[in-house]
């Protein structure tokens, strides 16, 4: 039996990073490969009366996103799964992209460089920096 191989697409909710859908949708559809969206979350509950309502509240709001983008992306005729997860952005999208049939990863980057970057450092960097996996990046305009 064949393994189904598939595009993980970190998604955070930005215009930015989801300006990678249409090179994904082109992707998928060219190769037969199914897309499998994914929301890393994590909740500041220093201020928050009851910190596992705040972890609940963040996660169910991420699920209703992806739900979205997820029908988006169906009714253009694509095969997508969608996952959350909670915890640091890298470790989870590395630990993903590793338990699943992924064979690519793409995403977006700001592209920011100079104190920016020194001081929130890049996702997608990163990512790039501590995987085995090919990964597709685009720079995004300036979008938010």
């Amino acid at each position: 039996m064949e393994k189904e191989e598939r595009i993980l697409v970190p998604l955070d909710g930005s215009k930015c990073a989801e300006s990678i859908l249409p090179q994904v949708e082109d992707l998928a559809k060219g190769s037969k490969r199914g897309v499998c969206l994914l929301r890393v979350v994590s909740a500041h509950t220093a201020l928050s009366a009851d910190p596992i309502d705040a972890e609940v509240k963040v996660v169910r709001e991420a699920e209703q996103y992806l739900e979205g983008v997820k029908d988006q992306l169906q009714t253009r005729g694509l095969d997508v799964d969608t996952h959350v997860r909670y915890g640091d952005d890298v470790k989870e999208i590395l630990d993903h992209a590793s338990q699943k049939e992924i064979d690519l990863i793409a995403m977006s980057t700001h592209g920011r460089r100079g104190i920016h970057w020194l001081l929130r450092g890049s996702v997608a960097e990163k990512v790039v920096h501590q995987t085995a996996k090919p990964v597709l990046m685009d720079r995004c305009a300036s979008l938010s």
